[in-house]
Parts: C-alpha cells; sequence; structure tokens
C-alpha cells in the first residue's frame, strides 16, 4: 500500500491531535503544581480559561478524528484516492487545526466555521467512496 495523500494527512492530523494536550497539561502544572495533576483538589487554582478552551478544542479534535479516520483507512484499503478525496482530506486538516486555533483564542463564529468546513471535507470522501 503506497502513502496517498490521504494517508499522509490523516498522519499530519492525528499527531497534531496526540500534540493537542500539551498547553492545557502545561498550564494546570504552572497553575496546581505536579502533585495536584494526580488529585484535583477543589481549593487548588483552577486552570486559565485557554486552558479550558485547549481541553475541549482536543476533545472536538478527538472526535472528528474517530469519523476521518476510517474513512481513509476504508479508502487506501480500496484503493480509492482521486483529485476530489486528496484535496478534501487536506482541507480537513487545515480546517481541524484552524479550528483548534480559533477555539483556543476564544473566537466564536469563525471557529464554528471551520468545523463546518471540515465536516463538508468528511462527507466528500465519504461520497467519494460510497458512488
Amino acid at each position: 500500500m503506497r502513502m496517498t495523500p490521504e494517508l499522509r494527512a490523516l498522519v499530519v492530523i492525528t499527531t497534531a491531535t496526540a500534540l493537542m494536550w500539551l498547553p492545557y497539561v502545561t498550564a494546570r502544572l504552572r497553575a496546581r503544581g505536579v502533585l495536584a495533576l494526580a488529585n484535583v483538589d477543589p481549593g487548588v487554582p483552577a486552570e486559565p480559561p485557554w486552558a479550558k478552551r485547549a481541553r475541549q478544542a482536543h476533545a472536538n479534535a478527538v472526535e472528528n478524528l474517530a469519523v476521518f479516520a476510517p474513512l481513509v483507512l476504508v479508502g487506501a484499503i480500496a484503493g480509492i484516492s482521486t483529485p476530489l478525496t486528496a484535496t478534501a482530506a487536506v482541507v480537513f486538516v487545515v480546517a481541524r487545526l484552524a479550528h483548534y486555533v480559533l477555539f483556543l483564542f476564544g473566537v466564536l463564529y469563525v471557529r464554528t466555521c471551520a468545523f463546518l468546513v471540515g465536516a463538508i471535507a468528511i462527507l466528500v470522501i465519504a461520497a467519494s467512496l460510497l458512488f
């Protein structure tokens, strides 16, 4: 099996998603200290709002990866890689990275647009596999 643009996009977004925990865990370490990470005590300082948003953005990225990855893998197994699916995979990666950054900085409406672009890219890949 060759490394298609779709599979490369999957590697990129999987790696990015795997690293998205670093900012909010670092914020927790700074706010609470190492021992407080293991046991959340109500008396421990709260994490900053941006760190909460980073955690939520990471959870959202994982949820979207769970839909994107199987589609890309099915396409790879079936030998389906077209300019449309390759473009949709790249658009998905860019949209998801933009969504994470926009979520992190609290940009509301543009973040929703980035989410929708990523969702449409998933639907394009799915339709390409089905039809």
